[in-house]
């Protein structure tokens, strides 16, 4: 993974949010607000877990850090950069170069290859592969262990080299921040820990930022971090203790 590896600094913030609140239908009899005047830090090289139980505000959260929507109130910084104000193309422009997505149903395209696949968010940037890009994608995949599967269509391989294939997509713009919505979910128990480890690894390797929605008690146990987040409020955010030698 020597190539895919851009020298991030462990400790150094990738993202922070700051009295964030997310208020829909407001100033309407309908107003509700989901998220309640949230403070959160996160930094390179951390691996976080965010759980809850449903309706707590998880996937709104996600939502909102992945620039997929805005705050209300409040603040969100992306390396640095204050985003509530940002338009929709800036959000875009931001959102690609800095994230990337895992979520619980792999989005990926049935009639293209695997590698092409991958490739998709750098075609979606700017347009054909360069040779280099080609490199990246094939590097990724020989790292979740599909080298061999390249030119198979999506459609032709199991749920969980799916995923794994949508987290070589996700990693292919060496994002900072990674981003997954209970990427398990679908997922029977060992294929699940198999591509949470492919979390771990790539957190460990890379060196991106992950926050990671589960509601598994396991997989957030074997994070670094848990917050847990209830009625739209974060309740609890601490470090976990160091998984015991096998």
């Amino acid at each position: 993974m020597s190539e895919l590896t851009r020298g991030f600094t462990d400790g150094e913030e990738v993202l922070r949010l700051e009295r964030l609140r997310k208020t829909y239908n407001p100033g309407t009899p309908l107003e509700l607000e989901v998220l309640h005047a949230l403070d959160l830090r996160l930094a390179r090289g951390e691996l976080a877990a965010l759980i809850g139980p449903s309706g707590s505000g998880k996937s709104t959260l996600l939502n909102v850090i992945g620039l997929l929507d805005s705050p209300s109130a409040g603040e969100l910084y992306l390396l640095g950069q204050p985003t509530r104000a940002m338009d929709d193309a800036q959000r875009t422009r931001l959102r690609n170069q800095a994230i990337g997505f895992v979520f619980q149903f792999h989005h990926l395209i049935p009639a293209f290859s695997v590698l092409d696949n991958v490739l998709m968010p750098l075609m979606i940037r700017h347009g054909k592969p360069t040779p280099g890009d080609i490199a990246r994608a094939r590097e990724l995949l020989d790292a979740v262990g599909l080298a061999d599967f390249a030119q198979k269509k999506a459609n032709q391989i199991s749920g969980g080299q799916q995923q794994r294939v949508a987290i070589a997509r996700a990693l292919v713009t060496q994002p900072a921040l990674l981003l997954a919505d209970e990427p398990t979910g679908n997922l029977d128990t060992r294929t699940a820990e198999g591509v949470f480890e492919l979390f771990r690894r790539f957190n460990r390797e890379f060196g991106c930022a992950v926050l990671v929605v589960t509601h598994d008690p396991r997989l957030s146990a074997s994070c670094a971090r848990t917050i847990e987040l209830v009625d739209g409020s974060i309740v609890s955010d601490q470090a976990n203790p160091p998984p015991r030698p096998a």
